[in-house]
């Protein structure tokens, strides 16, 4: 199906409020949204699910609409709260319809952090008692799918799902290009800070591609990896590397992060700077997307992350653009007491022939704690 058929479905049964976080499974829909945004419809690009569904709402609230939550369905979990204790049928009856990318359909290849949801992602649709739907990619079938979801949801008050297979729809070219004046790209600084580590150093490293080019690049280096890699979880590296460097203070510990991720999970930095663990380092490498669901824009240019950082407790915090910058940066870093923040500024993009880990999560987790007890 072409986006702009989308559009129009959607347009017809007056529909054009639209919020959540990007999925690959739909990159040319999210593309679209991004394209159109204030002129054909409005497109709140969210921080993480739950505020999402809140944005929709809102948006009810004020208006009386539906409005589209979009999301895969690893943040479909994350919505089980405002979904049960603010949109139920049995609180305030919002009605919104749930944009759920599948990934991790039973029987079709995924990476494993997928597996679980896409077994449970319909069964937990009907715990929860929300109607649903798959999406066709026929435009005269969808169109008769997304009515009659639209009709249930207002008429019950409920939110309703439509359910977003891969290949759904055609492939879309934005008009809109985001271009970047930083001279860095991620690949580039990982392999610049990896390089002034200690050896005896753990790297907790955030969902999608920023793993990927660290795993790569121990490879490379003829290394055994070693580092745990957050393949799922999004935003929760902070977190569980804040848990290590306090019960492993004779550890440098730390955090490869990206603006995505830090925006979905920015209560972490307070916990973080509050226990203040002295041997913590947050890297964020920041190229204004989400770049491992296709390189939709997040809102970390008008956020001052490094503020936001020393506002939470976090001993330092700098910014970076260049290489040079990045070199004197890290010199300094460890000598510092922790937590510190370090933002790298870097392009957005990655290499066509980037690979995936080739070690199992388990074996991956197996060698980060024996690292530890080194």
């Amino acid at each position: 199906m072409r986006c702009e058929q989308m559009y129009r479905i959607f347009k017809k049964n007056g529909i054009t409020f639209y919020s959540g976080v990007p999925d690959s499974t739909f990159k040319p829909w999210m593309s679209y949204l991004a394209d159109e945004h204030g002129a054909k419809l409005t497109n709140i690009i969210a921080c993480n699910e739950c505020e999402a569904v809140a944005n929709a709402a809102g948006y009810h609230l004020a208006t009386g609409n539906v409005g589209v939550v979009y999301m895969q369905n690893a943040g479909q979990g994350k919505t089980v709260n405002p979904i049960t204790s603010l949109c139920d049928t049995e609180v305030y009856g919002i009605p919104l319809i749930l944009m759920i990318g599948w990934r991790g359909e039973p029987d079709k290849k995924d990476e494993p952090q997928h597996k679980k949801m896409g077994k449970v992602m319909i069964p937990l649709l009907e715990t929860l008692e929300i109607p649903y739907e798959i999406l066709p990619d026929n435009e005269e079938q969808a169109d008769r799918i997304v009515e009659s979801l639209k009709v249930k949801a207002m008429k019950n008050s409920q939110p309703v799902a439509l359910i977003i297979k891969k290949k759904t729809f055609e492939d879309y070219e934005p008009r809109s290009k985001q271009e970047s004046a930083y001279e860095m790209m991620r690949e580039e600084a990982i392999k610049a800070i990896v390089d002034k580590m200690d050896s005896s150093a753990v790297i907790v490293s955030t969902t999608g591609k920023t793993s990927r080019e660290l795993f790569e690049y121990r490879i490379a280096k003829g290394q055994q990896p070693s580092d745990f890699l957050m393949v799922g979880s999004m935003g929760c590296a902070g977190s569980a590397a804040n848990a290590v460097a306090l019960e492993k203070p004779e550890k440098q510990v730390y955090i490869f992060d990206g603006d995505g991720a830090v925006l979905m999970q920015m209560g972490s930095l307070a916990t973080i700077g509050h226990y203040g663990a002295r041997n913590l380092y947050h890297i964020v490498f920041d190229n204004q997307s989400y770049e491992s669901t296709g390189g939709q824009p997040t809102v970390s240019g008008t956020v001052d992350i490094e503020k936001v950082a020393l506002a939470c407790g976090y001993n330092g915090a700098a910014t970076v653009e260049t290489k040079d910058q990045l070199e004197v940066a890290l010199d300094d870093l460890v000598g510092k007491q922790g937590p510190q923040m370090l933002i790298v500024k870097v392009k957005k993009g990655s290499r066509d022939d980037l690979g995936r880990p080739t070690k199992t999560p388990v074996e991956n987790k197996e060698a980060f704690m024996e690292k530890l007890r080194q």
